[in-house]
């Protein structure tokens, strides 16, 4: 097992402070600050495959042990140019990084075929402290590694999974307060309709179960975008719908709360609701827009979600997500939604460009809520939006300097946020801490 030491790639915090200055409103026309929004980045010392890039996924994981425990699951390069070998990078408080490849059930390192925006890992810690990871998955059967103590290998267990044969796609998974995990994905491979599921890995006795089939209909294909737990143990999810089988653009951004202690499901109101959800009975984030079609054109051009993530304000949802409206130019603007009264209220955060597939969110005490993005383009891509008393949004960037393109956020215990930024285009991953 290789345990590079630190390597610190940004500047200074001294000289960070300096840049700290106040910028202007990200909104339509309004420029971006490079003032830097994050404290700490450093390169991860480990090749990464320019394969690792999605906008659902969820490759960050951390521990509160000895100090704060960080784990990245990301694409390392494959034996060719169009395949990538799983791993995951943990950090340890002391800064050191070790590499923990995936290996086959023949001590092989796992190897995949590339598929952006699908062949991507998702990674949990239970509370056993066993590494899980998903990965790879498009349409395909169960690829899921897991450790069987902490420290070890991680080592194939796709047996273990329920719904065994069955196509998965869209792994995302956390970690409940008392252990469990928990897993969203999207399952089968039908024309007529794809559902979304949900799983419970049992932390006591080190086993996976359904939960239920929580959303799906007929000509339907499900996205889940994010999952959570609050403090006493109910799961929050985000998910997308699209027309069957699949598509680039999808539309009805939608929520959904599970309580583990009574087995029901509800809305953002607390109402309860019957699984399998359906268009018509999720409750919606982000409704249809005129002009707004259901379409499997990768080359639509209209109204559309894509993509989209979740934090908690004690156990109340607060929703991050990228929209492009009739009006929007063609743009993919960044939204804030939060639940009000019976319905959604929807605050734009940035509208001066074209964005990315990518999108994080964090609550925090001071701040409120920080919303993550990523432009199209420029030197600086990464940008952290916070909104003040009289509802202006300011912006800076939380990677200055670097040319990440892609993104991922999780809170640790502590209340920091953790960035993990691919840039793509160098083979480089970012780890991002403030």
């Amino acid at each position: 097992m290789r345990r590079p030491t630190l390597r610190t790639y940004a500047v200074s915090a001294t000289a960070l402070a300096a840049l700290l200055l106040p910028a202007p409103a990200a909104g339509a026309g309004t420029a971006q600050s490079t003032a830097a929004a994050a404290t700490v980045i450093e390169k991860v010392p480990y090749a990464m495959d320019s394969s690792n890039q999605a906008a659902w996924w969820t490759p960050v994981a951390t521990y509160k042990g000895r100090g704060q425990y960080t784990y990245f699951a990301f694409n390392e390069p494959g034996s060719t140019a169009a395949t990538h070998r799983p791993a995951v990078a943990r950090r340890d408080p002391d800064g050191v990084w070790s590499l923990l490849p995936l290996l086959d059930s023949d001590g092989q390192r796992a190897e995949f075929p590339d598929d952006n925006g699908h062949n991507q890992p998702s990674v949990a810690r239970d509370g056993s402290g066993r590494l899980h990871v998903f990965t790879s998955m498009h349409a395909d059967t169960w690829r899921y590694f897991r450790t069987e103590a902490p420290g070890g290998a991680v080592t194939d267990h796709a047996s273990e999974l329920p719904d065994q044969g069955t196509g998965i796609t869209y792994p995302v998974v956390t970690t409940a307060p008392n252990g469990d995990l928990y897993l969203a994905a999207r399952v089968g491979t039908g024309s007529d309709q794809r559902p979304g599921r949900l799983y419970r890995w049992d932390d006591a006795g080190s086993r996976w179960s359904v939960v239920a089939t929580f959303a799906g209909a007929p000509d339907r294909s499900v996205y889940p975008d994010d999952i959570t737990v609050d403090a006493s143990g109910r799961v929050h999810l985000l998910y997308e719908w699209a027309k069957a089988p699949a598509t680039a653009f999808r539309h009805q951004l939608s929520y959904l709360a599970y309580d583990p202690a009574t087995g029901s499901f509800t809305d953002s109101t607390g109402t309860a609701v019957t699984t399998p959800l359906t268009p018509a009975t999720s409750d919606v984030v982000q409704d249809l827009t005129p002009g707004e079609e259901w379409s499997t054109d990768n080359a639509y051009t209209g109204p559309a979600v894509q993509s989209a993530k979740l934090t908690l304000d004690g156990s109340t949802p607060k929703v991050a997500h990228r929209y492009r409206s009739a009006d929007s130019g063609g743009h993919f603007r960044v939204y804030y939604a939060y639940p009000s009264g019976s319905g959604w209220v929807r605050k734009t955060v940035y509208a001066g460009g074209q964005t990315s597939a990518a999108l994080g969110i964090t609550w925090d005490g001071t701040d409120g809520k920080r919303i993550y993005y990523v432009t199209a383009s420029g030197t600086d891509r990464v940008f952290s939006a916070t909104q003040s008393a009289d509802g202006a949004w300011t912006a800076r960037s939380a990677a200055p300097g670097v040319s990440a393109d892609r993104l991922a956020v999780r809170q640790d215990s502590d209340g920091h946020d953790v960035l993990y930024l691919p840039d793509t285009a160098h083979n480089s991953l970012y780890y991002g801490f403030r």
